[in-house]
């Protein structure tokens, strides 16, 4: 690699630093506060802050030794941090209830603007579960069956937003499905457990994709080492979904039990 290329990996890799490491560690700080505020105040679940920082702490673990290193030369070891940016870590984040503490801290009147804002038609749109789906799981397809894997290999600009690609897609999609934040005209439960099925399965159809035919390709793997990664997006992807479905039946349950919600305070008043 010349002087240039060592120039833009480093140039990315502080870029991926910055945008996936300090700032949710610096989110996680307001969390903490926001948490411990609201805590004192009229309650706070430990086990939504716990997940929010289970989340941070995933992201923060893909994008340092030993895993980083280990995804840049491997394509396992990118799988690897694939499955934690852009699946287990994003269920900590949205279980965590963020958007709830958030409308809990703000004044009334802005709590009503953020959700005026979200009841939107783009924004209504863009949270949509299938929508979100396409952007997940059909990102995925376009980035391991097309050359733009190999392309964000040498692309530091491609190689940083794919990675911030996976963290919003994936708390996009797990948060449309099972989020506990409040969010105006969300989908029926059943709509979004039918999105949830089919985007399982085509996530388990990817991974036979890829174990069968080799993709991705136009990189410096081995038949053995693409099949081994195949093997961790279809087995990881099906450990995160099963944590996905969980949450999303547990939510389910709960309403149909006519337990409360966690959307009280000012989150109500913004509705």
């Amino acid at each position: 690699m010349d002087h240039g290329g060592h120039a833009g990996l480093a140039a990315s890799s502080a870029a991926l630093v910055l945008l996936l490491v300090v700032l949710p560690s610096l989110g996680l700080a307001a969390y903490l506060f926001g948490a411990g505020r609201e805590q004192r105040a009229q309650g706070w679940s430990p086990w939504r802050t716990a997940a929010f920082a289970v989340g941070v702490g995933l992201i923060c673990a893909a994008m340092l030794p030993p895993i980083a290193p280990w995804a840049h030369g491997d394509l396992r070891g990118h799988m690897v941090q694939h499955l934690l940016l852009g699946m287990f870590a994003p269920i900590g984040l949205a279980l965590g209830a963020p958007g709830t503490l958030l409308l809990r801290q703000v004044p009334v009147a802005t709590a009503r603007a953020i959700t005026a804002l979200l009841a939107t038609p783009p924004l209504r749109i863009l949270i949509h579960p299938i929508t979100a789906a396409l952007l997940d799981i059909g990102g995925m397809y376009v980035l391991y069956l097309t050359p733009l894997y190999a392309l964000s290999q040498g692309n530091g600009a491609v190689h940083v937003l794919l990675h911030v690609h996976f963290v919003l897609s994936g708390y996009l999609f797990t948060w449309s499905i099972a989020g506990p934040d409040p969010a105006p005209h969300r989908p029926g439960m059943g709509l979004r457990l039918a999105v949830l099925f089919l985007a399982t399965a085509a996530h388990a159809m990817l991974g036979k994709i890829m174990y069968g035919y080799g993709y991705p390709r136009g990189v410096a793997a081995s038949r053995a080492e693409v099949e081994a990664a195949a093997q961790w997006m279809y087995y990881g992807g099906d450990l995160a979904e099963l944590l996905l479905a969980a949450a999303f039946f547990a939510l389910w349950f709960r309403r149909r039990a006519g337990l409360p919600e966690l959307l009280a305070g000012r989150a109500t008043a913004a509705n």
